[in-house]
């Protein structure tokens, strides 16, 4: 079969090799998942870089979630339900940029048959990592304001439609005032480029006396403390991403004063949690993607030959939709 493999820690373009490697077979408890597509996540690219929450393995196959259907199953009641069945493969170890990928069974995830495979190969990290972070972290409810830094994203847009579907209020922070009119067409309250004046008074001018309860960043840097900053006393902030590479300058008088600042990262946050709340959320992201407020846009395909141009095409501005890898 064709794999993606990392050759070295580096440039995703220059690192990223598909070589051809036996067909794995699936062990108790597993399933092997002939796969469909699979996205490219800013999370793989940082592993690429050394830069994301785990270790890259040389050598390893990339690739954390896609869609697929189980061809092959080990012994296990669970493998056996989920023989012939079409998933969201929930790959934490990686390797679903394959044809073929052996995880445990309690890591795919069978999907209805009106969901297209374009948006079931992305129906994990960025629908649950928003309804996590939003609905359960940090609590938002309807009428509350929420910063939302880095709003151009896939997953920053995703937060704007919630907010109007649930009846919170979006505070969007971008780099680009072209990305504008289309934040405010998705149902965006208040779009703000960075930079231009500081983000406290900003804040302060459109939020009110109030002030602001609820901030997401995934930036860090100077970025990231500037919205921290312009938190009420007793606001709430989850860092989830560190795209500047930077740390985060925080003054000790704004943690005694009562503000919180904690980090959400999905893989550990998922593990934490009863099979059947997750199974409740991936029902309620099923919902969601239906009612096209956690669909995916879908943007330029790649076979794993092209590879590296698929990387490429994947961070660059103004692409159109989250790059896939067509597989089979």
């Amino acid at each position: 079969m064709k794999s993606i493999v990392l050759s070295a820690v580096g440039e995703p373009s220059e690192v990223l090799k598909c070589i051809d490697k036996s067909i794995p077979e699936p062990g108790r408890g597993q399933v092997r998942v002939r796969m469909i597509a699979s996205p490219i996540n800013p999370s793989d690219l940082m592993l690429t870089r050394g830069r994301y929450m785990v270790k890259p393995e040389v050598g390893s196959s990339l690739g954390y979630e896609g869609v697929g259907v189980v061809e092959k199953v080990g012994p296990g009641l669970l493998g056996k339900y989920m023989a012939g069945k079409r998933v969201a493969v929930l790959n934490a170890a990686g390797g679903n940029w394959s044809e073929y990928a052996v995880l445990p069974a309690n890591r795919v995830v069978p999907v209805p048959s009106d969901l297209p495979d374009e948006q079931v190969a992305s129906f994990f990290v960025n629908p649950a990592t928003v309804l996590c972070m939003v609905r359960e972290v940090l609590g938002v409810r309807r009428g509350d304001w929420l910063l939302n830094n880095a709003a151009g994203s896939s997953l920053g847009k995703m937060i704007i439609k919630l907010g109007k579907r649930d009846g919170f209020k979006t505070l969007n922070i971008v780099r680009r005032e072209a990305l504008i009119p289309e934040l405010k067409a998705l149902g965006a309250d208040e779009v703000v480029v960075e930079g231009r004046e500081s983000l406290a008074e900003l804040v302060s001018g459109i939020v009110g006396k109030s002030g602001l309860k609820h901030a997401i960043d995934p930036v860090a840097g100077a970025s990231g403390s500037a919205v921290f900053e312009s938190l009420a006393s007793d606001g709430h902030m989850l860092v989830y991403g560190t795209l500047s590479s930077d740390p985060l300058t925080i003054s000790p008088r704004s943690l005694i004063s009562g503000k919180r600042i904690e980090g959400f990262y999905l893989g550990h946050y998922m593990q934490r949690r009863p099979m059947w709340k997750n199974l409740l959320l991936f029902k309620e992201i099923s919902r969601l993607i239906r009612a096209g407020v956690l669909d995916t846009p879908p943007g330029p395909r790649f076979t794993l030959d092209q590879i590296a141009q698929a990387v490429v095409a994947a961070e660059a501005s103004g692409k159109g939709g989250k790059v896939l890898l067509t597989i089979s």
